[in-house]
């Protein structure tokens, strides 16, 4: 069987749909191997053209691309509008495909009634719907209840193992920092309002001297919150709260290497919200338990009382405790950390992951 992703996300477009959809290309255990049409040269949607036209032609390309390719099965990407041209498509020839929801895809999917009677009409001829965590598998199941046989729940994956970083790096940052004796808190992500680092940062001003003293809290990613985040800092408090920007790769498993707690309380800001947390798995994988919000999709990254500490990301006084439990506790943060990368290994193996998908629709026969 020969399969087609269709996807407008892909590496090296940064984010965790285009992260999953490349390692579902890299890992695809089909003997055949997995073709990939994305957008990265805007060949799917050309932006330049105005409204139906911008995506519309895909649908003729999509055709003649299945026909080149021999393609028995494809995989779209993007419920809208991506399986829009899956569907209009399935009319003029036999297509078995299977839609990806994620996250932010489905709540805009269910905005309005046009757009909720078109995705409705999607699925409904879809074999198949891969949905990346429990949240989204509850929110589709009750939105569209007889397509409930359909869905199948396929959580993003991890690497086995956490690549090795050079100690000098690490040395070299704890003695640039003064991190000696200090006890480091480290979020690492877009700087948007949904991934709680304001409610961080006030919960770090609850938190009474001298522990608060001790603590050091590094942030590391680029977004347009940065100004109103800064604004944020108490003044007593600007030496131990220090924005890190973007991070090469190795520096990013520097810092998640070096840290002793990592902290992400994301929380659903009308329907924005976060559909996994790859970066919690790569916290627990360098051994670090982790604090995240109890919304969207994180419950299935992070295991509350194994891997890491669930809590209310609208609670600043939840997410101090929650930091001044672990702060105070390093035989704990080292339990966590520990069952957490045991988990990372074994329940979210990226291989694992990607089988899933295969043999959900291995037993799928194609309509041509």
């Amino acid at each position: 069987m020969k399969t087609l992703l269709f996807t407008l996300e892909y590496p090296p477009f940064k984010g965790g749909v285009a992260n999953y959809y490349g390692h579902l290309a890299k890992y695809w255990p089909i003997d055949e191997s997995l073709a990939v049409w994305n957008n990265n040269q805007a060949e799917i949607i050309n932006r330049d053209w105005p409204g139906l036209l911008a995506w519309l032609p895909s649908i003729f390309v999509l055709r003649r691309k299945i026909k080149q390719l021999k393609i028995d099965y494809v995989l779209v990407g993007q419920i809208l509008p991506l399986g829009t041209v899956a569907w209009l498509l399935s009319f003029f020839r036999p297509l078995a495909y299977a839609v990806f929801l994620h996250g932010m895809d489905f709540t805009y999917a269910v905005r309005t009634p046009r757009k909720r009677w078109l995705a409705a009409r999607i699925l409904q001829r879809a074999d198949k719907i891969i949905v990346a965590n429990s949240y989204v598998l509850r929110q589709a199941g009750e939105f569209w209840p007889d397509l409930a046989d359909k869905l199948v729940l396929v959580n993003p994956g991890i690497e086995s193992a956490a690549p090795v970083v050079d100690e000098s790096l690490i040395a070299s940052l704890k003695e640039q920092y003064g991190l000696q004796d200090k006890t480091v808190l480290f979020t690492l992500g877009r700087l948007v309002r949904r991934k709680g680092v304001d409610k961080t940062i006030e919960a770090l001003a609850l938190i009474p001297e001298p522990l608060s003293h001790n603590l050091q809290y590094f942030i590391a990613g680029v977004g347009p919150e940065k100004g109103y985040l800064k604004s944020l800092i108490p003044e007593k408090m600007v030496q131990r709260i220090i924005f890190l920007d973007e991070l090469k790769e190795e520096e990013k498993w520097a810092w998640l290497r070096l840290s002793d707690i990592f902290i992400m309380p994301a929380r659903d800001i009308s329907g924005d919200f976060e559909g996994f947390g790859i970066v919690y798995l790569e916290a627990n994988l360098c051994g670090k338990p982790v604090i995240a919000g109890r919304a969207g999709g994180t419950a299935d990254a992070v295991q509350d009382g194994f891997s890491g500490l669930l809590v209310n990301p609208e609670s600043a006084a939840e997410i101090k405790e929650a930091i001044v439990e672990l702060a105070n506790n390093p035989g704990q943060r080292a339990q966590l950390g520990q069952q957490g990368a045991s988990r990372a290994k074994q329940d979210f193996n990226w291989e694992k992951q990607i089988a899933k998908i295969a043999d959900s629709i291995k037993s799928e026969v194609p309509r041509a």
